[in-house]
Order: structure tokens, then C-alpha cells, then sequence
């Protein structure tokens, strides 16, 4: 379940960023009822920026697949990939 702070809760630092470190979720803050911000810890914004590019790499995979593009057998990338790092 998403953690909703008013924003006067942003006057304590200290425990929101606790709260960030230990939800591994964003914190939605709001102001005046209504949504106005996002905070969490630099590690969820991390894992949350790599999902969003895995995703649009999945996507463009799917559109070069439906577009007929030319694609790369696996077997070959990886055993180009292993002769060119595995020593």
C-alpha cells in the first residue's frame, strides 16, 4: 500500500528519509488533498529508472520483431560475447 504524507511531514527530514530507506517504495506527498510530490531513497529511484529502461528496451524489441527487422540468434551472441570477455 503507497505511503501518503502531507506535506508538513517534509519538515522532518530526518524521518522521512528514514521512512524512504525502509519502504523501498515512493512517498506520495501531498499538498492541499491533492497529489503534488514524490520522494524516495536514491536506491529505489535507481532500481525504479532500470525496470523503465528494461521496459522500453523490451519494447523496441517487440517493434523490431514486428517489423520484421533482422534479428540475432542468441546462441551467437553469446558465444561471440564469451570468446570476446572469457579468458
Amino acid at each position: 500500500m503507497p505511503e501518503i504524507r502531507p506535506i508538513r511531514d517534509l519538515r522532518d527530514t530526518t524521518k522521512i528519509s528514514k521512512l524512504c530507506q525502509e519502504s523501498n517504495e515512493p512517498i506520495y506527498i501531498t499538498k492541499n488533498g491533492y497529489g503534488h510530490l514524490v520522494v524516495m531513497s536514491m536506491e529505489t529511484y535507481k532500481d525504479k529508472l532500470a525496470k523503465a529502461e528494461l521496459y522500453e528496451k523490451l519494447a523496441e524489441a517487440e517493434n523490431q520483431i514486428r517489423s520484421g527487422e533482422k534479428l540475432l540468434d542468441a546462441e551467437d551472441v553469446f558465444r561471440s560475447l564469451r570468446e570476446r570477455y572469457v579468458r
